[in-house]
């Protein structure tokens, strides 16, 4: 992050040598078993009668939802349950388009348990007619958060999306309180990922137009790869026997990479600076990047992220697969490397140990 390093957390196990198939779910349960096997014991002793909030501060698309479910994965997904505030939000307004009887249910629900300084029926208004660029009202959210989490047992927390803006980072401090969560320890996870790895997430993705689901030309690629002759191009076939094979294509917008959600960066960049100089506040700091001069000190060569090419052969009409280390420029100019979803999750899992006091 521009202006601030976060510590490089090593993964790297000395004398052990074998390599982890990150792809395989065999594979991947081995590698978290070898390289915090203590910790994940720990953790899920620790979640056999207590629980946490730990909230997520990272630019768009840095990986908060991943790492937390690897995390849930690994530990026990019982237990531990990741909250989206976005997700909420938009769920509870496509419900009211669907059904018009929620509104009346969420308003009576709300005459109970909110307090701010615009009406019950404002906050409703300012739902229906919410954009992406205008944030609802914090004393709104913190209602439908605290209307969320009574609806399911109690378990550990991972929130996503709050706090979200610079005056919420002070509502975060007594959110247990609100949530009656109040002998639970709080956590900040901050997560820092270079500009150019988000932006390359966004300007290399596509998606099938039928059933969404997503991939990336650089970094994720599909199980079947077409190539066009005649405009020279490849691309990625949906392999969902529901898509009948539709082509996944870019979504509109994604060739401008992070230019259109920049002022989003900016704040989400303050954010994390301000949750860092809060006092008694337990933070875990996770890092998607490792300088290439110095990564073998740290990490194994299959815990970084490769990058993808292709090459077409016109005798056996086939597409070839090339595959390299991928190196980034981080914000502070220097050449490193991005790292896979693993390693940082092993660094989450360690520190979470480590913060817990277990």
């Amino acid at each position: 992050m521009e202006g601030q390093r976060f510590p490089i957390f090593k993964t790297k196990i000395e004398g052990m040598t074998r390599p982890f198939d990150l792809n395989d779910s065999k594979g991947r349960l081995e590698y978290f078993e070898a390289k915090a096997g203590k910790e994940i014991k720990k953790l899920r002793d620790y979640l056999k009668n207590n629980t946490f909030i730990a909230y997520l501060l990272g630019k768009k698309n840095s990986g908060k939802g991943t790492y937390s479910k690897i995390f849930a994965e690994i530990i026990d997904k019982d237990r531990i349950i990741h909250i989206s505030i976005g997700d909420v939000v938009r769920q509870i307004h496509q419900e009211i388009l669907d059904q018009p009887s929620k509104k009346e249910e969420l308003i009576e629900w709300l005459s109970k348990n909110y307090r701010g300084y615009i009406s019950v029926e404002q906050t409703i208004e300012a739902l229906m007619s919410r954009s992406t660029k205008t944030l609802l009202p914090t004393e709104f959210i913190l209602a439908l958060a605290k209307r969320e989490i009574s609806r399911m047992e109690r378990k550990a927390l991972f929130i996503d999306g709050f706090p979200r803006d610079l005056d919420q980072i002070s509502y975060s401090l007594f959110f247990r309180d609100l949530i009656d969560y109040r002998e639970d320890p709080d956590i900040f996870v901050l997560i820092d990922v270079p500009e150019t790895i988000i932006n390359e997430r966004i300007k290399s993705r596509v998606i099938c137009p039928i059933c969404k689901k997503s991939k990336n030309l650089k970094l994720y690629p599909a199980d079947e790869i077409k190539y066009d002759e005649k405009n020279k191009e490849f691309y990625f076939v949906c392999t969902n026997p529901t898509c009948d094979e539709a082509k996944m294509v870019p979504k509109e917008g994604d060739e401008l990479g992070i230019e259109p959600i920049r002022d989003r960066l900016e704040i989400d960049q303050k954010l994390i600076k301000q949750a860092l100089s809060l006092h008694g506040a337990p933070k875990i700091l996770l890092r998607n990047s490792v300088p290439v001069d110095i990564a073998k000190e740290y990490v194994d060569d299959y815990e970084i992220t490769p990058e993808y090419s292709y090459k077409w052969h016109k005798e056996t009409r086939k597409v070839e697969i090339i595959k390299k280390p991928w190196i980034v420029l981080d914000d502070e100019g220097i050449p490193s490397y991005s790292l896979l979803p693993a390693p940082v999750a092993v660094s989450l899992i360690k520190q979470m140990a480590g913060v817990l006091n277990l």
